[in-house]
């Protein structure tokens, strides 16, 4: 992702408007891998900006996506995440304990639709979502049942 000056400069060129709470996104974004959800940033973007609102949050992640700066993403947790990460090709691993979501970058190129099932579709590109358990959900998991059993002998 470019930084928040250059995204402040991009955002003038189009004639956008630069605000406080503008700049704000773009520093909170900055770095970010979490694939954060546009909730999580207003909470980030709220510890620095007390009266920063969730609509001016969505309505500046939008934008951002429409101007192919980040990539707004459906994994399937039940909320849009946002993907600061455009460069280049790569795919996603999705926790199911937590929700977490991590970058894989892995050549999947000659996965293809066969012939005759694209159902009328012209295919343009495609997504690899990958789902299991992060390694903090399965440690969690696993010392789970011995920490019920302690309990249980007290």
């Amino acid at each position: 992702m470019r930084s928040p000056e250059e995204l402040s400069a991009l955002f003038r060129a189009q004639g956008r408007k630069i605000t406080a709470q503008r700049q704000c996104i773009f520093r909170v974004l900055q770095g970010d891998e979490s694939h954060p959800t546009a909730e999580s940033i207003h909470a980030a973007a709220k510890a620095h900006m007390e009266t920063i609102s969730l609509k001016t949050v969505y309505q500046t992640l939008h934008e951002l996506a429409a101007m192919g700066e980040i990539a707004a993403l459906d994994l399937g947790t039940g909320m849009t995440r946002f993907d600061p990460n455009t460069e280049g090709v790569h795919h996603h691993l999705v926790c199911r304990g937590c929700g977490k979501v991590r970058d894989l970058h892995a050549d999947f190129s000659t996965v293809t639709v066969p012939t005759g099932a694209e159902e009328g579709f012209d295919v343009g590109d495609a997504e690899v979502v990958f789902r299991g358990r992060c390694r903090d959900c399965r440690r969690a998991r696993a010392t789970a049942p011995r920490r019920a059993k302690a309990t249980a002998r007290a």
